[in-house]
Formats: C-alpha cells, sequence, structure tokens
C-alpha cells in the first residue's frame, strides 16, 4: 500500500460535484444498521438488473458498474474517486513525472472544467492558458457535466496530434486555441541567479514530485556556493503533489518547529511532522511566491515558512485544498483514492477552503514605463546651460541605444517581465540589507563598553 500524498491537480483524474457538496452539508448524517444496509445494497443489484435487461440498447455492465463506485467515492468529496486500471496508469505515469498530453491541471466546477494550472514549458503554458480558466470544448464537443476522466482522457493522445479547446479567461469570450499534444516532462526544480548582480537565488518548484526534495537539496548546494544574499521561493501554479515531498522541502529550510499536522476522523487520530535540524540556506531571508494556482503541497510549504516566522509570503490568495487522499489498490490493477485526513499549518489553523493568506499581498501586474530617461525639462534642455564635462558621446549613444532597444520589445517579452518576482526581488534586498545592519549593530562579544 503506498503511502499518504496530496493527490489534487497532479492526477487530473478526479470528478468534483460541487452542487451535491454544498447540499451534503446541510444534511444530517444517516447511519443504518447492517439490515437496512443489506436492504439498501439488494435494491441496488435490483436497480442493475432492471438496467441491463430493460434498457432500450445493450448496457456496458462494466461502466454500469465502475460508474456506481465513482459515483459513491464523488459523493464523499471531490478528492475521493475510483481509478479503473486505465485511470491507475495514467495516474502512476503523471506521478512518474513523465506522460503524454498538453500539460495541464484541471478539475471540475460546478459542471465544468476549470484549470488549476498550466504545467511549465508545455503546450498549455505556451498558449497562454492560465489558473483560473474554464474549458467549456474540447473539440468542439461540450464538456459539461462529463466526469475528469473523460475529460482528460479526450485531451490525451498521440504527441503531434493536435486538440482544440474553447477556453472562457477573465469573464470574457470563448475563444478556440488549437494544442499540439507533446511528451510532457514534469521537471519540478528549476534554479537560477537573479538580479544585475546575480545575488538573488531563484527556486521555482513546479510540483512535488518523488525527487523534488533531493534535486531542491542540489539546487540549494550551488546556489550557496555562488554566495546569494537570499532566495525567492517560487511556487505559483503549483497544484501540489507527495505530502512526504512537501515535509522534506519545508525541512530544508528549517532547523526547528512543527511543519505540518494530519488530523483524521478521530480525536486521537492526529499525527504531526516536526523538522530537524539543519537549515541548508544559513537562516538567509526568503521570500515565497503564491497565488491562486498554488494548493495542496504548496500550501504545506508556505503555511510552515509563514507559521515558523522563516520566509515571507508574498502574492495572492491560495487555492485552499486542505485534505490528505490515501490510495487504496486491490491487487487487480484498480485502486481508489479515499481522502483519510485534514492538514493543518503549525499555528493550528485549517486551509481548507480558505488558503494561505500572503503577507504581502501582491497582484500579477504589467509595468508601464511613464517616465523617460531624460525628461524634456531638466537642466540640460536650458538653452546655453554647461555641459558636464564627464559625459562621452559614447555614454550618450548607449543610453540612446538602451530606449531603442526597450522600444524594440514586442508585446510577449514585456508581458513576461514578471511583476511578482521583481517585487520579491526586491523585498529579498530590503531584508537582506536589514539583516546586515542588525548583525553590524550588535556589539562582538570582546567589545567593551565605555562608561563615564
Amino acid at each position: 500500500m503506498k503511502k499518504l500524498f496530496l493527490v489534487f491537480g497532479l492526477c487530473g483524474l478526479l470528478f468534483c460535484n460541487a452542487f451535491a457538496a454544498d447540499a451534503k452539508k446541510k444534511e444530517p448524517v444517516v447511519r443504518l444498521t447492517d439490515e437496512q444496509i443489506y436492504q439498501q445494497l439488494k435494491k441496488f443489484a435490483l436497480v442493475f438488473e432492471a438496467a441491463r435487461e430493460n434498457f432500450v440498447e445493450e448496457a456496458d455492465e462494466k461502466k454500469m458498474l465502475e460508474a456506481a463506485m465513482n459515483g459513491m467515492l464523488a459523493e464523499l468529496d471531490p478528492h475521493s474517486s475510483y481509478l479503473n486500471a486505465d485511470d491507475l496508469k495514467d495516474f502512476d505515469d503523471k506521478s512518474s513525472g513523465s506522460f503524454g498530453g498538453i500539460g495541464i491541471q484541471i478539475t471540475s466546477d460546478k459542471g465544468a472544467v476549470k484549470v488549476i494550472s498550466p504545467i511549465d514549458d508545455t503546450p498549455a503554458y505556451r498558449a497562454g492558458i492560465k489558473a483560473g480558466d474554464y474549458i467549456t470544448h474540447i473539440d468542439g464537443e461540450q464538456v459539461f457535466d462529463i466526469t475528469l476522466n473523460q475529460a482528460v482522457k479526450k485531451m490525451k493522445g498521440r504527441p503531434g496530434t493536435k486538440v482544440k479547446l474553447t477556453v472562457v479567461q477573465d469573464r470574457g469570450e470563448p475563444k478556440v486555441i488549437t494544442l499540439t499534444r507533446d511528451i510532457i516532462k514534469v521537471q519540478s526544480i528549476k534554479s537560477d541567479t537573479k538580479g544585475e548582480d546575480k545575488k538573488i537565488g531563484y527556486v521555482r518548484i513546479s510540483d512535488f514530485g518523488a525527487k523534488t526534495a533531493k534535486d531542491l537539496r542540489e539546487a540549494i548546494e550551488k546556489l550557496e556556493k555562488k554566495k546569494v544574499i537570499g532566495y525567492v521561493l517560487d511556487m505559483r501554479n503549483n497544484p501540489g503533489g507527495y505530502l512526504t515531498a512537501a515535509i522534506d522541502v519545508s525541512d530544508t529550510f528549517l532547523d526547528s518547529g512543527e511543519i505540518v499536522s494530519t488530523r483524521g476522523r478521530g480525536k486521537e487520530d492526529i499525527d504531526r511532522s516536526m523538522a530537524k535540524p539543519g537549515d541548508l540556506t544559513g537562516g538567509k531571508p526568503i521570500v515565497v511566491l503564491i497565488n491562486h494556482g498554488s494548493a495542496s503541497a504548496a500550501e504545506i510549504v508556505a503555511g510552515a515558512l509563514q507559521d515558523n516566522k522563516r520566509g515571507l509570503i508574498m502574492g495572492s490568495q491560495s487555492f485552499g485544498k486542505g485534505s490528505v487522499q490515501q490510495q487504496k489498490p486491490f491487487g487487480d490493477g484498480t485502486a481508489i483514492h479515499l481522502t483519510i485526513a485534514r492538514y493543518y499549518t503549525p499555528s493550528g489553523k485549517s486551509i481548507q477552503g480558505e488558503g494561505i493568506t500572503p503577507d504581502v499581498e501582491v497582484l500579477q501586474s504589467k509595468v508601464e514605463v511613464i517616465e523617460k530617461k531624460k525628461d524634456i525639462f531638466s537642466e540640460a534642455s536650458f538653452k546655453n546651460a554647461l555641459k558636464n564635462e564627464g559625459e562621452t558621446k559614447g555614454k550618450k549613444a548607449k543610453a540612446d541605444k538602451d530606449d531603442e532597444d526597450n522600444s524594440k520589445l514586442t508585446d510577449e517579452e514585456k508581458e513576461a517581465r514578471d511583476y511578482q518576482l521583481q517585487r520579491a526581488m526586491d523585498m529579498v534586498r530590503a531584508m537582506a540589507k536589514m539583516e546586515s545592519k542588525i548583525e553590524s549593530d550588535v556589539p562582538k562579544k570582546d567589545e567593551k563598553k565605555e562608561t563615564k
């Protein structure tokens, strides 16, 4: 049996009925006696037999029974589901980090297909599909009230083939986007140095897989050798993954303290995960970027760093998926995913349905330059103004070239200027300077104060 893990978004196979969930909350829990359960199961068998014998067309008995099991689990919550052999293989392929498709994480929202997030560097990502978009048609066929399993299968296909999606973005008019399917290889960790001085360590975590924590440690070791002053941990549009990976990633930045607790059905069913000594960054400033596409394991990490005062959370409210699923295989190539617990941040807060609130809210924006490098009105603009002796033709030519280069940027390149990332980098620099000043103001141990 596999260990606990968070499966939201990672597999994209779970069916959600929002209306049923709302109605279920208002109804009291009904418990049946063994005899009543037997009578209901007997009725189920009668319904199955009647449908199989009397339906106007020949019924697919396997599909009927699988749909019944999936419907039973979907009634519990949006993340519990039955996986037949094909579904289980799809999940295992996705969990391994390589699969075929267009690179998109989806869920079901009131019968519609909603995008949790596109996967980095995939056809969906390059086409501009964003978290929160709605898909209404796949190859011209409506997707309302079909299961996520069916929607995923329609978008899958042989690499090189095309699929047409009708997408609604920001409540605008629907538009048709044609995507070419590809082999999707998920690289969960990307790292680099940012800034003009290359002194800010940038780590992008796109999902939480089996190798994420190991790859993260290797990335930090390389960045530490470059003597970075702090880190930006980018978990925007990260739909989650393995619970164990989230714990290990959090532990990478912590010396002590609780990371997360999972609480099951019983009051005594509580499991707490604690950090072990050894912050690989040496306590350097960390700014964590999140947005509405950050879910599940990404929220565990953000909550752990926030509650332990280890990192500043910046961006927008996260998704709010705070439950744990366990896979229970049956030994015949099928399995179920069952929600067995909720998880809580170190402060005891459940983020289910609420998400992580940033310490500093920074909405993604597009920066527009409204001031020229040299304003038309300045000292230099006056008639007979004295020239700056240090100014050279070379410097002027370079300034003119800079203006020219900026004017040649395409709209796509301008949009690629990440406002949230720039603000996160500014914050890292500010935090690093504050820490440096505090350290310089603290008297050394052997330094004695003079008294008068």
